[in-house]
């Protein structure tokens, strides 16, 4: 997993502005913090359908880059946006939970119409991505 470090903006009465300094072209918004966070991470997805994504700088370089400081020096501020790559290659695991649990991960994959991995899946994505 990549972490891509996104530079926010919020002036007064506006929306959360999201730009990745390391892909240029790839902006997202949120009316709400909670959401910046998942709409950040639907833009770089977007934005890698079209074209490789680059390599992201670490967060020291990015403080380091002039236009960066300034947009921070101005009111900006920096989050860490994972990025899970979509990867077609499906591999097993063993994994060991309580009883009680898989019960429950089991009733609700079912109740969902999705198999066992295919539920634990979406929601390890779920968590990872918020």
């Amino acid at each position: 997993m990549r972490y891509y470090i996104a530079l926010v903006h919020k002036d007064e009465g506006s929306t959360y502005g999201v730009q990745f300094p390391d892909v240029p072209g790839c902006f997202s918004a949120a009316d709400e913090m909670d959401d910046l966070v998942p709409n950040a991470i639907e833009a770089l997805n977007l934005h890698g359908i079209d074209e490789a994504l680059p390599k992201p700088r670490t967060i020291d370089q990015l403080r380091a880059d002039k236009e960066v400081a300034a947009e921070l020096a101005d009111g900006a501020f920096l989050v860490a946006i994972p990025l899970i790559e979509n990867d077609a290659k499906v591999v097993r695991a063993n994994i060991t939970v309580e009883l009680g649990v898989l019960k429950a991960i089991d009733a609700t994959a079912k109740a969902r119409k999705l198999t066992r991995s295919a539920f634990l899946a979406q929601a390890a994505r779920h968590e990872i991505e918020r």
